[in-house]
């Protein structure tokens, strides 16, 4: 009797099972950083992302992009590591836009949102039409905000060269939880965890933290689990974006007006360093041991 009613809550359980770890990711070519600048510094900053890494550009436009009145410039630039979705609002940012770090295009909508609360998450606001699909903002445990979005006209974007990083920073207290919420959701991998890193990475040299690399059909995402008490800029980069050869990039994104913040230093295997693009927005750049 015993095994015939755990045969049956079996296959009661799996298919709801199968349901919440359906994987709705389309691929990193399509995730976007998401990149709030002043509206002044908008084309400084298009013209200087697109110089250090190469790739093109969407035609700039002025949308409404969020359910309530506003009013912003708007475009991509589509590198070969990575895409940024860059605005320039016009008008003040409504709430609660301009935190989420990411946007993340999902096959379905309603299932992804409905799989992100069944693994954790919040929804901050109910999923609402854009001018070319529909949205909604999430966010998870530790307060890791993003975009997941949809597509009335399926796009098509060439594979990235190389796949930037989601870059995390979280506490001990909160850093498993999230772990297992986006394991869970994006059907993801644990493909390092080292808890003794070195805390120069972070910019506490001398110390150890913990690094979590994580890969989905997302795209990589490495959380960094330390005590919170991070100099600046540490923490304020979200992204890292990975290059053939760092000193080049670097060289590059000097001559179009970035400012590196932190020189180039030894990280997970290779080499990266820290820069400030026009309009504040901060970035990691890492490349191979060598380069």
């Amino acid at each position: 009797m015993r095994l015939f009613l755990l045969a049956s809550a079996l296959l009661v359980a799996t298919p709801a099972l199968a349901q919440q770890t359906a994987d709705y990711s389309v691929g990193p070519q399509y995730d976007t950083t998401h990149v709030y600048v002043p509206e002044d510094q908008f084309d400084s900053f298009v013209t200087s992302f697109q110089a250090t890494f190469g790739g093109t550009t969407s035609k700039q436009g002025v949308f409404q992009v969020t359910p309530t009145t506003s009013l912003t410039k708007s475009q991509l630039v589509l590198t070969p590591a990575g895409t940024v979705s860059v605005f320039g609002f016009k008008t003040p940012i409504p709430f609660p836009f301009g935190d989420e770090r990411t946007g993340y295009l999902v096959t379905d909508i309603d299932a992804a949102v409905k799989a992100a609360v069944q693994h954790g998450a919040v929804r901050r606001l109910v999923t609402f039409p854009d001018p070319i699909g529909r949205d909604s903002l999430i966010q998870w445990p530790g307060g890791v905000n993003m975009q997941l979005y949809w597509h009335t006209t399926k796009p098509s974007y060439a594979p990235l060269e190389t796949v930037p990083e989601n870059r995390i920073y979280l506490t001990e207290d909160v850093a498993d939880r999230f772990v297992k919420s986006w394991l869970g959701y994006a059907r993801a991998k644990v493909t390092a965890d080292d808890r003794a890193a070195p805390g120069a990475e972070v910019g506490e040299p001398g110390r150890t933290i913990r690094r979590i690399s994580i890969t989905s059909g997302y795209g990589k995402m490495v959380v960094f689990v330390t005590d919170g008490l991070l100099p600046w800029p540490y923490g304020r980069d979200m992204t890292g974006y990975a290059v053939p050869d760092l000193d080049a990039t670097l060289a590059k994104a000097k001559a179009a007006g970035v400012e590196t913040l932190v020189q180039p230093y030894a990280a997970a295997g290779g080499r990266a360093a820290i820069v400030r693009f026009p309009g504040d927005y901060i970035a990691e750049i890492h490349s191979p041991a060598g380069k």
